[in-house]
C-alpha cells in the first residue's frame, strides 16, 4: 500500500515540479504565487478537516513546523528553476531521501541494509558527475547552490512528516497548520516585496519627471539655436523627443505583460492542488511505510520533471550529465528494489 500511496506522491510532486518551472520563467511575482500555492493547500486540507469531522491536537503544530521547512524549500526550488539550469535542480531535489534514511535509521532504528548504503553510494557519485560536467557555468552552479538547499529542507520536511505519524498527528487538521504558516510566509514576503516595488515605481517615476523635463529644456534651447542660425524651427529636436517616448512606451509595454497579482495568485491556487494532494498521499504512505523507502520512491517525481526539460524545453544533457542522471535513477531504483 505505501509502494501504491508513494508513486502517487511522486507523480503529484512530478506535476508540481514542471508548473513551477514554467511559471518561473514568467513575468510574475514568486512569493504571490507561492502564497497562492499555500493558500490553496490550506484551503482544501481545511474543507477535507471539517467534512471528515478530525480535531486539531497538540501534535497537529508539527504542521507547523512542516510549513516553515516548506516554505524555505519551495522558495529555494522555485529559485533554482528560475536561475539555473532545471535538469541539475531537479536532480538536486530528488535526493531527500538519502538524508532521510540516514536520520530514520539514527533517530528511529530503520535499519539501513548494504543495498542501501550502495544506493547512496552511486546517487552521491551520480550528483558528482552532473556537478562537475564540462556543461556546468555560473549560472548552473548557482541553480545546483539552490538545489542544494532544496534538498536539505525537503528532507527535513520529509521528517517532520514521519514524526507527525509516529505522534499520532491526524492528517489534514497537521497540513492546515502546515500550509497556513507556509501562506502566512509567502504572504509576508510577498508585502514586503509590493512594498519596495512602490518604492521603486516612485523613484522611477521621479526620474522619469525630471528627464522629460530636461529633454523639453534642451529641445527648446536647440530649436532656439539653430532657428538663429539658419532661420529654422525647432524640428531637429523632435527625434529626441520620439526617441524619449518610444522608450517610455516600451517600459509601458514591458510593464503591462507583468502578471497581475490576481492572476499569479490564481495560478498559484491551481499549482497548490498538486503540493496538497501529493501531501496527503506522502503522509499517508510514512504513517503505513519506511521513511527512506517512502521519500526513496516519491524522489522518483524528478523523472517526470527531467522528460519535461529533455522533450519540452529542449534541454539538452552532456555526456557526463547524462551519466550522473542514470547513476542517480539507478541508486533511487536500487534502493527501492533492495531496501526493504
Amino acid at each position: 500500500m505505501w509502494l501504491v500511496l508513494s508513486l502517487l506522491a511522486a507523480t503529484s510532486f512530478g506535476l508540481r515540479g514542471i508548473l513551477y518551472h514554467w511559471t518561473s520563467q514568467q513575468a510574475l511575482n514568486r512569493n504571490a504565487l507561492l502564497c497562492g500555492v499555500f493558500f490553496s493547500g490550506a484551503l482544501i486540507t481545511l474543507v477535507c478537516t471539517l467534512a471528515t469531522g478530525s480535531a486539531f491536537t497538540v501534535s497537529s503544530l508539527i504542521g507547523v513546523q512542516m510549513g516553515l521547512l516548506s516554505f524555505g524549500a519551495n522558495a529555494s526550488m522555485f529559485k533554482g528553476f528560475a536561475v539555473g539550469k532545471a535538469s541539475i535542480v531537479a536532480i538536486l531535489t530528488a535526493l531527500p531521501s538519502a538524508i532521510v534514511v540516514v536520520v530514520a535509521f539514527a533517530v528511529w532504528g530503520e535499519t539501513l541494509n548494504m543495498a542501501q548504503l550502495s544506493a547512496f553510494i552511486i546517487i552521491i557519485a551520480g550528483i558528482l558527475l552532473v556537478r562537475y560536467s564540462n556543461d556546468i557555468t555560473r549560472g548552473n552552479l548557482q541553480g545546483a547552490q539552490w538545489g542544494l538547499l532544496a534538498m536539505l529542507l525537503f528532507a527535513g520536511n520529509d521528517l517532520s512528516g514521519k514524526w507527525s505519524t509516529l505522534m499520532d498527528a491526524p492528517l489534514f487538521p497537521t497540513l492546515v497548520c502546515m500550509f497556513g504558516s507556509g501562506s502566512i510566509c509567502f504572504g509576508l514576503w510577498w508585502l514586503r516585496d509590493l512594498r519596495s516595488m512602490r518604492f521603486a515605481s516612485l523613484a522611477a517615476g521621479q526620474a522619469a519627471q525630471e528627464i522629460a523635463a530636461g529633454t523639453a529644456t534642451m529641445s527648446g534651447t536647440a530649436g532656439i539655436t539653430v532657428g538663429a542660425r539658419n532661420g529654422t524651427s525647432s524640428q531637429s529636436a523632435k527625434p529626441v523627443a520620439a526617441s524619449a517616448a518610444k522608450a517610455a512606451n516600451a517600459a509601458g509595454l514591458a510593464i503591462k505583460r507583468s502578471w497581475s497579482f490576481r492572476r499569479t495568485f490564481s495560478v498559484g491556487m491551481a499549482v497548490g492542488i498538486t503540493n496538497a494532494v501529493g501531501m496527503m498521499f506522502i503522509v499517508t504512505a510514512f504513517d503505513v511505510g519506511k521513511a527512506g523507502l517512502v521519500s526513496a520512491v516519491t524522489a522518483l517525481n524528478v523523472l517526470i520533471v527531467l522528460l519535461y526539460t529533455r522533450f519540452v524545453v529542449k534541454e539538452r544533457f552532456s555526456r557526463l550529465e547524462t551519466i550522473g542522471i542514470s547513476a542517480a535513477f539507478a541508486g533511487i531504483l536500487l534502493m527501492r528494489l533492495y531496501g526493504s
